[in-house]
């Protein structure tokens, strides 16, 4: 997990079948990055909000699958 502001992460979640993903979330508000390629699935952030996730995810987009890697590939 990783905090982008007061109250927004980016974290991981395994959903089988998905392909590799990330969360960007603040209290009950999710938007979901899909990693290769990298876009948005869904949102529930505001535009600042997702701009600061998106911010990250994208310069993260290296790091970001190997991390999905080594947490669920086994």
């Amino acid at each position: 997990m990783i905090a982008v502001h007061t109250r927004l992460y980016v974290l991981w979640l395994l959903r089988r079948g998905e392909p590799p993903h990330v969360h960007g979330r603040r209290d009950n508000h999710i938007a979901k990055f899909w990693l290769d390629p990298v876009a948005l699935a869904h949102s529930g952030l505001n535009r600042s909000e997702l701009r600061r996730v998106e911010h990250i995810v994208k310069e993260n987009r290296t790091s970001f699958p190997e991390e999905w890697s080594a947490r669920f590939n086994d």
